[in-house]
């Protein structure tokens, strides 16, 4: 029996309320989204907390993500009027996009300050998402080249940080909270094999089982290139495409029983360093 994948624990009701408070004073929130799973990677809590307040997408790991399948989903924000911006939050590319995005969203609250006869001040942006979707990473990628740190403000929880990113930007950082449950778990194996889900609170094994399932789905081809050499699978589930895949590659162990667990590994590792190519699971068009 597969194991119930559960976000592990912490203190989520308090940063929930935390942000709630928060929020009160700033004029854009960037949401962070992993590019290759959009919906699975978003927050509904966030969703409920933004309400109509104006917001940003960062498609973060757009690299790792199939670019035509990428495309449509900014096309898909866009309509929303949730403009995105494709970033990848480790070596900073794409981020420059995102905070002028950010300036644009805000300009009508700013502009409506004005109207109201108060000083010109800086658009005050907040970053959001669940953990290990890369929201530190931009945080600190965006406070890295800041102008400066700037303390507490008023109406804001004491020892919150804002940061001066430039002469047109305030950053407030935030936690990141989890949703109070995962959309399913199809979606937490998912998040998972993406790295959004410690690896100890979930089966490796059957996720490995979904990535095969998926690609063989999604990007008929790819594993065969990778570890048959072009050629077929003699196997038609993904239990016996692991085993093929693993006697094909040298995963052998003593009187050459096949190390499976070895080639999940080898697997998931070359997801994540995208030595598969850029891979999405999931559509805009998918319900």
């Amino acid at each position: 029996m597969s194991k119930t994948i559960q976000w592990y624990p912490g203190h989520m009701a308090k940063a929930t309320r935390i942000l709630n408070d928060d929020l009160k004073v700033v004029d854009v929130v960037i949401e962070v989204l992993d590019a290759r799973l959009p919906r699975s990677s978003a927050n509904p809590v966030l969703q409920e907390l933004i309400g109509a307040r104006p917001a940003v997408i960062a498609l973060n790991k757009s690299d790792l993500a199939d670019p035509a399948v990428t495309e449509a989903w900014v096309r898909f924000f866009e309509k929303q009027d949730r403009p995105a911006a494709l970033i990848n939050a480790v070596d900073g590319k794409g981020i420059r996009n995102l905070i002028q995005k950010a300036k644009q969203a805000g300009a009508p609250a700013l502009e409506k300050l004005t109207r109201k006869g108060l000083r010109p001040r800086p658009v005050r942006v907040m970053i959001m998402g669940i953990p290990n979707v890369g929201k530190s990473s931009l945080v600190n990628r965006v406070v890295k080249g800041a102008l400066t740190k700037t303390g507490d403000k008023p109406g804001v929880t004491r020892g919150r940080q804002w940061i001066r990113v430039d002469s047109d930007v305030d950053l407030l950082d935030t936690p990141g909270i989890l949703p109070p449950s995962l959309p399913n778990q199809q979606s937490a194996l998912l998040l998972g094999i993406c790295g959004a889900i410690k690896d100890t609170i979930y089966d490796s094994g059957e996720a490995v089982l979904e990535l095969i399932r998926q690609l063989e789905i999604r990007y008929p081809g790819k594993l065969q290139q990778r570890y048959l050499k072009g050629g077929a699978f003699a196997g038609n589930t993904p239990e016996e495409v692991l085993e093929q895949a693993a006697r094909l590659q040298g995963q052998l162990g003593k009187d050459g029983v096949v190390q499976t667990e070895n080639m999940a590994r080898m697997m998931l590792s070359d997801f994540r360093q995208g030595r598969l190519g850029p891979i999405s699971f999931e559509t805009p068009q998918e319900s």
